[in-house]
């Protein structure tokens, strides 16, 4: 059966009574808890006190008793008696420290002596040191490690960077300690950059957000010399409790860390764009090296008109009157962009003379072909434009007036339109724009 007779005297805490109102209180308190303290010390050094004279008789009576071996006579009889008075001493000494535990099991219970430890034992966690093997690798160690991690862990980093509540964020850490890494935060960052560069803003800020908090955890093992893995709890602890100045600060990284990935996915649009653009100029380029639409924009706009409508008349004419030396920069610039294909029935004739005598050394290759039509193609307005200045100046009177027409000269509108719808030999053959 349990006995419950030590619980009926216990002196209660020093601040639990009701005191007269006349009485100070707190001093009151204050003097009882400093009296009680007062007391045990005193009975803890009475009975220290005890303690050591106890020991120091028990040594006696030893050496009393060792003392009187081996002697005789009166001698053994003196040491005899001292042993005896020894023991009496140390008989005494003992009676009195019964009564002194006697007294201490019946004195009072306080806060202090109410209950003793069962058992106490002490666990400290060390942390593991930061690992530091990574900062001695190469670029290309680093990559190749980055890759396998990734091709490992993908689907679990995407997961993560999923993730809303801070709570569900380090649950899924805590079962999944490895992912806390550069190579995770990494690829945050790069998924980060693509789902913005594809307008999706809104999914890009949440995989920034999480990329923020994996990037914190980081950098506090990095200030405290730690591995990664053990400062999963401290963070997410402390950004839940945090107070103003903390969660600004986590904000402010986070609008940073969106604004760099907006800027980076514009430029690296605007890049992808000029790639684009230049894949096409070069698809464009003609024989000689020259971007059409670059050499459609410098030509005059009388040429342009021609090379719109693809009207050969018309072009003959602009040549006629502009001069020779532009003439035959303009056009043997379209030749080189391939606005003006030379007279396709000249190439034709080149390839069957090249099939007819394969064996000659002066056989020309389709570029030479190409480059000698092109100049005949070039030649021929320009030879229509001295045939018809020479005309001019022979019909054109000594004084300068200009010949009026005679019935021989003028033709009917019959004869004008036949004219009109002959094909020019020049204008034999294919022409593309």
């Amino acid at each position: 059966m349990v006995d419950y007779s030590k619980w009926k005297k216990i002196e209660v805490s020093d601040d639990e009574d009701e005191t007269h109102p006349n009485i100070d209180t707190p001093s009151l308190f204050k003097w009882r808890h400093e009296a009680r303290i007062e007391r045990e010390a005193e009975f803890k050094k009475k009975k220290q006190d005890l303690l050591d004279k106890v020991k120091k008789a028990e040594k006696e009576v030893a050496e009393a008793k060792k003392s009187y071996e081996g002697l005789t006579g009166k001698e053994l009889d003196a040491a005899k008696k001292n042993a005896l008075k020894v023991e009496k001493k140390l008989k005494a000494l003992n009676e009195e420290k019964a009564a002194l535990e006697k007294e201490e099991r019946l004195m009072p219970l306080n806060v202090d002596n109410l209950s003793k430890d069962g058992f106490q034992r002490t666990y400290l966690n060390e942390s593991k040191p930061r690992d530091t093997s990574m900062d001695n690798l190469s670029e290309e160690e680093k990559e190749k490690l980055q890759r396998e991690f990734l091709n490992k862990y993908e689907k679990d980093i995407k997961a993560f960077g999923m993730l809303q509540k801070f709570d569900d964020s380090r649950r899924y850490l805590q079962e999944r300690p490895h992912l806390v890494c550069n190579f995770t935060n990494n690829y945050l960052i790069i998924w980060c950059l693509n789902l913005e560069m594809e307008e999706k803003h809104d999914l890009a800020a949440h995989v920034a957000h999480q990329s923020t908090c994996m990037n914190y955890i980081l950098e506090l093992a990095k200030q405290l010399d730690v591995d990664p893995r053990s400062c999963v709890s401290s963070f997410f602890n402390r950004i839940q409790t945090a107070d103003k100045v903390y969660k600004d600060a986590f904000d402010d990284e986070l609008k940073a860390l969106i604004s760099r990935v907006k800027n980076r996915a514009q430029e690296k649009l605007e890049v992808a764009m000029k790639e684009v653009e230049e894949e096409e100029r070069q698809k464009r380029l003609g024989p000689g090296g020259l971007d059409p639409q670059e050499v459609f924009a410098t030509l005059p706009e009388e040429l342009q008109k021609c090379f719109e409508t693809r009207d050969m008349d018309l072009l003959k004419q602009v040549i006629v009157r502009m001069d020779e030396k532009d003439a035959r920069y303009h056009m043997n610039r379209c030749i080189q962009s391939g606005l003006w294909v030379p007279d396709a029935s000249t190439l034709a004739k080149d390839e069957d003379e090249e099939d007819a005598e394969p064996g000659e050394n002066t056989k020309k290759s389709g570029d030479g072909a190409q480059a000698e039509s092109a100049k005949s193609a070039v030649k021929e307005p320009l030879d229509v434009k001295k045939k018809s200045a020479s005309e001019s100046k022979k019909q054109e009177p000594a004084d300068g007036v200009a010949k009026i027409p005679t019935d021989k000269d003028q033709k009917s509108p019959e004869a004008k339109k036949d004219e009109s719808s002959k094909v020019p030999d020049s204008a034999e053959g294919d022409h593309e724009v």
